[in-house]
């Protein structure tokens, strides 16, 4: 069975100085990637969401509901303004709101609505039909091998930090 990489290493075959196990091994990675975000964008876009507020609010709930927009931002790289635009478009969605702390009013947390925990579960549930389609071609034997050769490289990788 052949795929788009074994395509790939035949036309750079003699080109370009490498290891072909490793750009198989890599490229395959990078190409699932790929096609993992597309998929689990497809996902989104069937419960009319974006990404950028699906990762938001999978934040949110993580952090049981409520957190600061500094500690969102901080967690997911982004700039005080930057997230400032996240949290205008989602409020305005009616997904999350923004509360003034009871004991300091400089104090603002961000808050799911049940509006917005309703949309992350649908979205949680179609992402995670996508993702078991994909890995579904394995054995859970299979599946078990996989998971533990790709957090050796993950370890490896995050080792060089």
């Amino acid at each position: 069975m052949e795929d788009s990489v074994d395509r790939h290493l035949v036309r750079w075959r003699g080109k370009a100085p490498y290891d072909e196990r490793v750009e198989g091994v890599v490229t395959r990675m990078q190409f699932l990637v790929k096609h993992l975000k597309q998929f689990k964008e497809a996902a989104l876009a069937q419960v009319g969401m974006q990404d950028f507020e699906f990762e938001t609010l999978h934040r949110l709930v993580a952090a049981g509901g409520s957190a600061t927009p500094s500690k969102l931002a901080a967690e997911m790289l982004l700039s005080p303004a930057g997230m400032t635009g996240r949290l205008d478009t989602l409020e305005r969605s009616g997904l999350v709101r923004r509360v003034r702390g009871a004991d300091d009013r400089r104090r603002v947390d961000v808050e799911l609505t049940p509006k917005g925990r309703e949309l992350w579960t649908e979205a949680m549930a179609i992402r995670g039909r996508v993702e078991s389609e994909l890995v579904s071609v394995l054995d859970a034997g299979e599946q078990q091998t996989l998971d533990a050769l790709l957090k050796r490289l993950l370890v490896q990788a995050e080792s060089h930090r």
